[in-house]
C-alpha cells in the first residue's frame, strides 16, 4: 500500500506562484513513477507532469516553462513549483504514484488563481 498526502494549495493572484508537495509513505520506492494531475470543475482529470526513477520528466504543453516537477527520494516527496499562474490553472491538484502496476492517488489540494 502507498499513501500520498498533498499540501501547498491555496488562493493566488494571476502571475503568482505556489509550490505543491506530495509526501509518500508505505511501500513506495524511489523507482516508482510519480506525478501531478489536475481536475477543473466539470472536467476530467488531466496529466500535468510526471517524473520517473531515471529523472525523465514530462509536462503537458500548457504548463511548460511555468511549472517544474522535482523529486527528493530521501524524503519520498515530489514537488510542483508553479510560476506565472493563470486563472485556467485553477483546479484540484492530485498526486499520483504507480507502484507494482497499481495507481495510487492523494486526496487532492485546491489551487485557485483569481484576482
Amino acid at each position: 500500500q502507498v499513501q500520498l498526502v498533498e499540501s501547498g494549495g491555496g488562493l493566488v493572484q494571476p502571475g503568482g506562484s505556489l509550490r505543491l508537495s506530495c509526501a509518500a509513505s508505505g511501500s513506495i520506492s524511489s523507482s516508482d513513477p510519480m506525478g501531478w494531475y489536475r481536475q477543473a470543475p466539470g472536467k476530467q482529470r488531466d496529466l500535468v507532469a510526471t517524473i520517473n526513477s531515471g529523472g525523465n520528466i514530462n509536462y503537458v504543453d500548457s504548463v511548460k516553462g511555468r511549472f517544474t516537477i522535482s523529486r527528493d527520494n530521501a524524503k519520498n516527496t515530489i514537488y510542483l513549483q508553479m510560476n506565472s499562474l493563470k486563472p485556467e490553472d485553477t483546479a484540484v491538484y492530485y498526486c499520483n504514484a504507480i507502484h507494482r502496476f497499481r495507481a495510487y492517488w492523494g486526496q487532492g489540494t485546491q489551487v485557485t488563481v483569481s484576482s
